[in-house]
């Protein structure tokens, strides 16, 4: 089978969808299927990029021009999709969503003619803290609808976000749960350079709590800001970059927390991982559905880690957490019961050994990419085969 992936950026760019894309495509090769992708570069401006012979995984890169309300503007994708299908004659589209320039398939005749797999990673969410998307989801659902309209196959990464979703609810009858997964060969070990300079950025003494995330509307840092008051003996580490630094590095001041709480910004992999290796605890304090499932939790899995987790009604990430058994689960938007949770973990490793380890198994038994590569493949199989070309 040749399956053409349309996503959104690819490793280097830091994302939950890029990263299992970037596991993904060399999962599926050890499947027998021959996967390549198509997706923006990350760097605005650039001419756009074709992988050179024998880089693997074949990945694309379609030249961007910014971003508008996070869809990154790329005028020539559609040609760059067309000479794509052409030159590698996939026998299926596998369409990662949400991403404005998938609808793009729906205009062209290459496209149409082959079958599609719908990944909805996330809905567009009508949010009540960024009204301007309320407004574009308006422009951005017909085309969203027909796309799922003309799919094959929809896969949902976990059962609560299916069961949530509007956009997905006319269509449950050709939905498959299939959770995202990761390669902890992926993630190292990481270098003794690297992991010096974590623990000099973590300090003694503390109980240390590490988010990673953009710093972006729906994250909820400023509630793992507020639930750190609370806790004197807490060191926290927030990693990443976003529109919202400015305004949560000034709470930060505030709170008189310097010191304790501190904003990181971009980190290289290397170091992020080192973070990772030597933290007590991960935090993923979101609030809102647009965290759909968040891979953070996987990627603290492969070192063993506890989490605490808001538990977002209609989201899949307190399902990941009950799958796992791993960690706490929070109320979302609420810093008191935050706090507490991240306390009670504080005072008791032993439960936060018990927690890690469960995560460990987790990601052997059940959120390995070879798993999920494999549930793939059969979904694969059976849309091509049941596909009947009008």
């Amino acid at each position: 089978m040749r399956v053409l992936h349309i996503g959104k950026y690819f490793p280097p760019f830091a994302g939950g969808m890029e990263y299992f894309l970037a596991d993904l495509l060399p999962a599926l090769a050890a499947q027998g299927v021959s996967a390549s992708a198509l997706v923006h570069s990350e760097q605005p401006g650039w001419r756009g990029s074709r992988p050179a012979p024998p880089e693997a995984p074949q990945v694309h890169r379609a030249p961007t021009h910014g971003r508008l309300l996070y869809a990154p503007i790329s005028p020539s994708f559609p040609t760059w999709l067309n000479r794509i299908i052409r030159e590698f004659r996939p026998d299926l589209l596998h369409l990662h969503l949400p991403n404005t320039s998938a609808f793009w398939a729906l205009a062209l005749p290459s496209a149409r003619r082959l079958p599609w797999v719908i990944h909805w990673h996330s809905d567009v969410v009508a949010s009540t803290l960024d009204p301007r998307l309320r407004l574009a989801y308006r422009l951005y659902r017909p085309f969203e609808q027909r796309l799922l309209a003309t799919s094959r196959k929809i896969i949902a990464t976990s059962p609560p976000y299916l069961h949530s979703s509007p956009a997905l609810a006319p269509w449950l009858e050709r939905c498959e749960v299939v959770p995202l997964g990761l390669d902890p060969a992926r993630i190292p070990e990481p270098a003794p350079e690297a992991r010096n300079r974590a623990e000099t950025i973590w300090g003694d003494g503390r109980f240390r709590v590490l988010a990673i995330g953009r710093l972006t509307y729906y994250k909820g840092h400023e509630i793992l800001i507020q639930a750190a008051s609370a806790l004197p003996d807490t060191r926290v580490l927030i990693v990443g970059t976003g529109d919202l630094g400015e305004r949560l590095a000034a709470l930060i001041r505030s709170l008189g927390l310097q010191g304790r709480v501190d904003l990181l910004g971009y980190q290289p992999e290397p170091m992020l991982n080192a973070l990772l290796a030597s933290c007590d605890l991960l935090c993923l304090p979101s609030i809102e559905r647009t965290e759909a499932f968040g891979l953070v939790l996987l990627e603290a899995m492969r070192f063993g880690k506890p989490v605490v987790v808001s538990d977002i009604p209609g989201s899949g990430t307190g399902w990941v957490v009950d799958q796992a058994a791993n960690g706490l689960l929070t109320p979302p938007g609420d810093p008191t019961s935050l706090a507490e949770r991240l306390g009670r973990l504080g005072e008791h490793p032993e439960q936060r050994r018990r927690f890690g380890e469960a995560g460990a198994r987790a990601l052997r038994r059940t959120f390995g990419i070879g798993a999920i590569a494999g549930e793939m493949a059969r979904i694969y199989a059976e849309t091509i085969d049941s596909f009947e070309p009008s």
